[in-house]
C-alpha cells in the first residue's frame, strides 16, 4: 500500500484500551462489531434527583419513536492529502469551485504493527459520521466505539492483512490498539478510523486531510490540487457497492403502533404477566425521557429503553411486526424491555420486581427510584 504523504510517525504513547461491550451487526457487505464492559447489558441514562422525578406530563399525547436518528449522508468524492495544515481559507476557496457542495478537513497519520503501516483518519465521531456510506453511518456501534477511543478498521485492512475482529495489537513503539469494529470505509489508502482526541496523543497531523463532497461527474480535481499546492495528493473516491440483506417478511404485531406513550406502556406491560406499565414508563422516562435522548450513552447504550446491543441481541422483539428488532424503535424497545424484565422475575412482584429492575441497571438508587416513580405514575394515571 502506497503511504499517504502527509501522514506523521506515532510520537506519543498512550494507556492500553479497555474491553468494552461485544456485539455484531452484519448488514450486506459491511459488517460492524463492538465491544464494552458492564455485566446487566444494559445502561441507565444518569437519572434525576430522585426529588425532581414526577411523572412526564406529555405522556398521553407524545407520539413513540419508529427508529433512530436518520443520517444524511454526503460521501466524499475527492479525498485529498496535503503535507501540511489546510489554512481555513483555502477550504473556503474549495468550497467556491463548480459543483462543490461539502467540504471539511480532519487529521491523519500512521501507525504501525509489526513493521506493517496503517494509516488512519483520527475524526469527530459527530462530524464524520455523514461522510461515510449510510450503512455505516445508520449503525452507532462504530461511532460509540470511537467516542470509547477504540479502533474501527477497514473491511479490506482486516481481510489483507488478516487482522481479528475485538483483538488487541501491540503498536510499534507505543500503545495496545483493540479492534473494536469493521465496516466498509470506500476512503482508498484509509485503513481505519480512531477519535480525534486519540489522534492528537498519538501525534497525528491536523487538518491534513480534505474531504470533498460535489457532483462527482463534474468536480474540479485540478482546481483542488491547484489550491493544495503540487505536494497535495487528489484522488477520486469510487462510490462503493453496499448491498442490504432482504428484511424478514414481517411477521405479527406484539403490541403494533399505538399512538401514544401511554398506550405503549399499556400494550407492552401484557408481555410479561403481572408487570404493571407504569414500571415500563418509569424506566422509559429515567432512561431517555420518552424517546427524547436516545443516546449512544457513554458506554455504548442505546434506544429509549438504552439497551446494550449484546442485550439486545438476546431480548430485542420486532414490537410493531414490521419484520425487524429495531433497538431504536420504540414500539420494539418497550416490549423488549418488559420481555428483559420478565426474563429476572418482574411479574411476580415484590422483592422479584425489585431484583428485575436491578437486574436492568445494577444500583439500588435506581431501583428504588424507578419503582418510586412508578407509584406515582399509577397515582397520576390510575384513578
Amino acid at each position: 500500500m502506497r503511504p499517504l504523504p502527509a501522514f506523521t510517525s506515532l510520537r506519543t504513547i498512550v494507556t492500553g484500551l479497555a474491553v468494552l461491550i461485544t456485539a455484531v451487526i452484519a448488514l450486506g457487505s459491511t459488517v460492524l462489531i463492538s465491544q464494552a464492559e458492564g455485566g446487566t447489558g444494559v445502561e441507565a441514562a444518569r437519572p434525576t434527583p430522585a426529588a425532581t422525578l414526577v411523572p412526564d406530563s406529555t405522556l398521553p399525547s407524545s407520539s413513540p419513536v419508529a427508529g433512530g436518528p436518520g443520517v444524511q449522508v454526503t460521501p466524499p468524492h475527492l479525498l485529498a492529502i496535503s503535507s501540511a495544515k489546510v489554512p481555513a481559507r483555502t477550504l473556503r476557496k474549495i468550497a467556491r469551485l463548480k459543483h462543490v457542495q461539502k467540504v471539511a478537513a480532519t487529521d491523519g497519520g500512521t501507525v504501525r504493527v509489526s513493521g506493517t503501516a496503517l494509516q488512519l483518519l483520527a475524526v469527530d465521531p459527530a462530524q464524520f459520521r455523514s461522510w461515510t456510506p449510510k450503512t455505516v453511518a445508520e449503525h452507532p456501534e462504530v461511532w460509540s466505539a470511537l467516542a470509547r477511543g477504540e479502533f474501527v478498521a477497514d473491511g479490506g485492512t482486516i481481510k489483507r492483512l488478516g487482522m481479528v475482529l475485538g483483538a488487541v495489537y501491540q503498536l510499534d513503539g507505543g500503545p495496545r490498539l483493540r479492534v473494536a469494529a469493521s465496516a466498509s470505509l470506500g476512503l482508498p489508502g484509509v485503513d481505519g478510523l480512531i477519535s480525534k482526541d486519540l489522534g492528537r496523543r498519538l501525534g497525528f497531523a491536523t487538518g491534513v486531510v480534505v474531504l470533498i463532497h460535489g457532483d462527482s461527474d463534474t468536480l474540479d480535481k485540478r482546481g483542488v490540487e491547484h489550491l493544495l499546492g503540487p505536494k497535495a495528493q487528489v484522488v477520486t473516491v469510487g462510490r462503493p457497492a453496499a448491498p442490504r440483506a432482504p428484511s424478514p417478511p414481517p411477521g405479527p404485531a406484539l403490541v403494533g403502533r399505538p399512538e401514544s406513550y401511554l398506550e405503549l406502556y399499556h400494550r407492552a406491560a401484557a408481555v410479561c404477566p403481572g408487570l404493571s406499565w407504569t414500571v415500563l414508563a418509569a424506566i422509559g422516562q429515567v432512561e431517555s425521557g420518552h424517546g427524547r435522548n436516545n443516546g449512544p450513552s457513554s458506554a455504548g447504550a442505546l434506544g429509549p429503553m438504552q439497551f446494550m446491543p449484546s442485550t439486545w441481541k438476546a431480548y430485542g422483539v420486532d414490537g410493531d411486526g414490521d419484520g425487524i428488532a429495531d433497538i431504536w424503535s420504540a414500539y420494539d424497545a418497550v416490549p423488549s424491555a418488559a420481555k428483559y424484565l420478565c426474563a429476572n422475575g418482574g411479574g411476580l412482584g415484590g422483592e422479584k420486581l425489585r431484583k428485575s429492575v436491578w437486574f436492568y441497571n445494577h444500583s439500588w438508587d435506581y431501583v428504588n427510584k424507578v419503582l418510586s416513580l412508578a407509584d406515582a405514575y399509577a397515582r397520576t394515571y390510575d384513578q
